[in-house]
């Protein structure tokens, strides 16, 4: 436990064969349950944890795959089941220390965070050991999911290295998170449109030639078009559903303003190049007013959604909290 709070670790398991029993040995005490989920692994990856003598551990088996998301609801779904304050997502790939869980679970024990996140990008060193593929692709998947989740000060939206609250948890339909890799994407949209505080928490992840099931190809084609969707979703429940927003009517507005004065101006453009004439003046004001006017409404979107990102609070001062990090390794329970 930590802080009289109790913590389940889930661990989604597909072809970690050598990979997970180090990691599963490698779990502090201080760490109550730890579900393993076998997303129908077609390697030895389910007698591997079998081997591992911990009782903490509970083998869950999928009959077929289901995706990292898939994995991840069974693992909450039993951790809320059996009473977790806290859960701990950790893959099976050795990517994370299970050291760092108690550093990783802090702003969440503070009580500023009701989510956090472990960040890569803070350990400048840490990021040459990381394959050149992934790291252009998180580049670009970081804006993208910055903007689809409205959760701006994150840094680095794709780490699968995470902590939630269960009564954050039990707000979310878990059913409903994506079941491949988009789940990390998923959590953020969904925890937005419910305003949950997410924390940015420095951690370095480990490398080490391990085989990824992630497809770049894959990601390229389907992620963008998801991370759209999961953008509309995100508005229509954030500034719409819950609460009428100004940036849901700027949205509106602005892209159809926008849009006219695109399509005009272009429709007007081509004509005049296609039949050699100049463009009339009174078509480029047309076009340009309401393109102009749409863009700003647009940008005016933007600056208030960032404003309004929910974020953590900081409360290490508090008197009274204690310092989990110098705890963090080797304790049996942090008090």
């Amino acid at each position: 436990m930590i802080e009289n709070k109790s913590v389940a670790v889930v661990v989604p398991a597909y072809r970690v064969e050598r990979q997970i029993g180090p990691l599963l040995e490698r779990v502090p005490p201080y760490v109550d349950r730890i579900f393993v989920v076998d997303d129908a692994s077609p390697d030895t990856t389910a007698e591997a944890v079998s081997a591992v003598a911990d009782p903490r551990i509970s083998l869950l088996r999928h009959p077929r795959n289901q995706g990292v998301g898939g994995a991840m609801a069974t693992g909450f779904r039993a951790a809320l089941g059996a009473g977790a304050d806290l859960i701990v997502k950790c893959d099976g790939d050795g990517q994370m220390d299970p050291a760092d869980i108690a550093l990783l679970a802090q702003p969440l024990v503070d009580g500023g965070a009701d989510y956090a996140k472990g960040c890569r990008f803070h350990h400048v060193g840490e990021l040459d050991s990381m394959p050149r593929v992934r790291f252009a692709g998180n580049i670009v998947l970081t804006f993208l999911t910055k903007l689809a989740s409205g959760y701006w000060h994150v840094l680095d939206p794709q780490n699968g290295f995470v902590a939630v609250s269960a009564a954050t948890l039990r707000r979310i339909r878990i059913d409903r998170l994506a079941r491949g890799y988009f789940f990390e994407n998923d959590m953020l949209i969904r925890l937005n449109a419910i305003e949950a505080r997410v924390a940015d928490v420095p951690l370095p992840s480990h490398y080490a030639g391990e085989p990824s099931s992630l497809k770049p190809g894959r990601i390229a084609l389907q992620f963008p078009a998801r991370l759209l969707a999961g953008f509309f979703r995100r508005v229509f429940w954030r500034y719409v559903f819950y609460d009428v927003s100004p940036v849901a009517l700027f949205l509106v507005f602005g892209f159809l303003l926008f849009s006219f004065g695109a399509v005009f101006g272009a429709y007007h453009w081509i004509w005049g190049a296609i039949h050699d004439r100049p463009t009339q003046t009174g078509a480029v004001i047309v076009a340009a007013v309401p393109f102009i006017l749409g863009f700003q409404l647009l940008l005016q979107a933007l600056v208030l959604d960032i404003q309004n990102t929910p974020k953590a609070e900081t409360r290490r001062k508090l008197e009274g909290v204690p310092d989990l990090a110098s705890a963090a390794r080797g304790s049996s329970e942090i008090p």
